[in-house]
This record gives structure tokens, C-alpha cells and sequence, in this order.
């Protein structure tokens, strides 16, 4: 189920392609790391009297739903490489927090039934020789109250970050992201940013993450999208396009949009299933980022570096 209220087929595999994108990336691909940008568990409400599409689908926070919506798709892909797996909104702990906690959590367990905990810390894994910062922003708002966002603690977070050069930033909510939203006063679609706590807890850092990171991984938005910033800061994928419904595609020109105390340099998108494939260059000074549809052909692919990614 999603937010507005709607009921998804999870088991139909055109409209829910986890399953064979999963098999795709394991077969085709042979990755030798994964990054999944959270929000494992959508299952959570039971299907309506009536309906055909989730009709005796499992719900809640427990083994049936996890192994449907995560565990059972992912079976091959979960055993092709290591994963690095980022916490979602899905996964606070009103939602499916204590299946995250059980399942899920990096850190160590406490007791035979470990506790959902509201914040996890940042913390860095290294693999190839390269460091990866995980940082919860699963309950971090997406808008601000007129009376300001409360961003101190993910300031904290962030102020405990040590990065080295080279580093990667991986969490689910976009730090810079861009919606086709529905305004609430008059109906219609407008462009909007995301995330504006994240963005305010970067303000004694003149809206720029630890010096360091030169790349920021995310996923939250149902979209797939990789921006640059006019004033070199790392570069924003979002990466939302692996399953669930896509959000609704964006068509405004997103080049010199204002964002974070600075504008967009240049922005690729795209309104389709599908995963991002970062491989090093032959000559090691950038990444190359492919997107590729369910079935495994390449559709896009991105140069990207330190204080830029560029897209044909």
C-alpha cells in the first residue's frame, strides 16, 4: 500500500519487478557490492475486501510479509555479493521497525528481541578499499514546520562523520531531491525539493556534507535522478525506481533550479523501473553510472566525479 491509499499488485511482476530485476542484477550484472537505499517492507495494510490484486497477500511487521516483499525476491541477488543496506521511512519504528531491528539492523543485537531504536548512528563500512558512510534519515521530515526543522540531531550526525577522500554517502532520504508534487491548496502539480532537514542540518557547513565525501547515494523519492550543483559540491543520485509505483514523472527543466543554498548545474532523470550499475573508469579517476531497465539493457550512463556527474 502506499500513501495515498492505494493497493499495489506486489505480485504482479510487471507492475512490482523486484523479483526479476533482482535475478537480472545477480545473473547479468555479478555485482561485487550492493547498495539498497532502504524501504524493504511495503506490505503493511491488510487488502481490501474485493480486491484481486493483493488478494491473500500477507501484511504487517512480520516474517510473512518481510520474506514476501524482500527476502524471497532477493534470495539470488542476496547471495551473488555482499549488501550495504540503508534504513527507510518504511522501516521507523511505527512502520517496520521492529522486523528492520530484527532482521536488518547492523548493529549488534541486545537480547533475544532486540528493541526498535528512533535514530541509528552514522556509521562507515569499508569494501575494496573504499569507505561508505550509512547515515539514518528514515524519520528525518521532508518539510519544515514554519517554525523551522529540527535538524540539530542530524547536524550531530553529520559533525561526527570522518571522512576519508573518496567517500560515499548512502542514505534513504535525499539530501537534495526533486518531486512533481500535488499542492495541497489548489490541486495542481508543482515542482518540490526534498530534503529540508537534511539541507538545514547543513547550514553551518555552507550546505555542503564533511569534506570528503564525493558522492551522496539515496533513494525515498520514486525516481530516478542525478543531479549536479553549480557551486561543485558531491553529486546526488536518487536511486527510488527499483519497484514500487513510480512517483509522477518530473517535466520541468531542473538546469539552475534553487536547491540548498545553491542552483542545479545540470540534471538527468528518469520515470522507469530500473537499477544503476558504478563502475571505476579504465584510467581510475571517475565512475562510470549506467541505468539499466528491468531486463538488463543499458539506457543511460553518467560520468561521475568528485564535484559533478554529466549524463547522455
Amino acid at each position: 500500500m502506499d500513501e495515498g491509499g492505494k493497493f499495489q499488485d506486489c505480485n504482479n511482476k510487471a507492475d512490482w519487478p523486484f523479483e526479476p530485476m533482482s535475478n537480472t542484477i545477480a545473473e547479468k550484472a555479478k555485482p561485487g557490492l550492493v547498495i539498497h537505499v532502504g524501504d524493504y517492507l511495503y506490505r503493511e495494510s491488510a487488502c481490501p475486501a474485493g480486491d484481486q490484486g493483493c488478494k491473500g497477500s500477507p501484511h504487517g511487521d512480520n516474517w510473512d510479509s518481510w520474506a514476501a516483499d524482500f527476502f524471497t525476491p532477493a534470495a539470488t541477488l542476496l547471495q551473488a555479493a555482499p549488501w550495504i543496506m540503508t534504513r527507510g521511512n518504511h522501516e521507523i519504528c511505527a512502520r517496520g521497525g521492529i522486523g528492520y531491528a530484527r532482521l536488518l539492523d547492523p548493529s549488534p543485537a541486545t537480547g533475544p528481541q532486540p528493541a526498535c531504536v528512533e535514530m541509528m548512528d552514522q556509521y562507515m563500512v569499508t569494501v575494496g578499499g573504499r569507505a561508505f558512510i550509512v547515515l539514518d534519515s528514515s524519520n528525518a521530515p521532508d518539510d519544515c514546520p514554519k517554525t523551522g526543522c529540527d535538524s540539530a540531531p542530524y547536524a550531530a550526525q553529520f559533525a561526527a562523520m570522518k571522512p576519508s577522500a573518496g567517500t560515499w554517502l548512502v542514505t534513504h532520504r535525499p539530501i537534495w531531491g526533486f518531486t512533481n508534487s500535488k499542492d495541497k491548496n489548489s490541486g495542481q502539480r508543482k515542482l518540490g525539493i526534498r530534503n529540508m532537514t537534511l539541507q538545514a542540518a547543513l547550514a553551518q557547513w555552507n550546505g555542503r556534507p564533511p569534506q570528503g565525501i564525493d558522492l551522496v547515494l539515496s533513494g525515498h523519492i520514486h525516481l530516478w535522478e542525478a543531479l549536479s550543483f553549480a557551486d561543485g559540491r558531491s553529486p546526488q543520485f536518487v536511486l527510488g525506481d527499483g519497484s514500487t509505483e513510480l512517483a509522477h514523472k518530473i517535466t520541468e527543466d531542473l538546469e539552475g533550479q534553487p536547491i540548498g543554498g545553491t542552483t542545479v548545474a545540470a540534471a538527468s532523470t528518469k520515470h522507469d523501473f530500473g537499477y544503476t550499475i558504478f563502475e571505476p573508469s579504465q584510467q581510475g579517476k571517475h565512475w562510470d553510472a549506467t541505468f539499466y531497465d528491468t531486463a538488463g539493457t543499458a539506457n543511460l550512463t553518467c560520468k561521475v566525479e568528485p564535484t559533478k556527474a554529466t549524463c547522455k
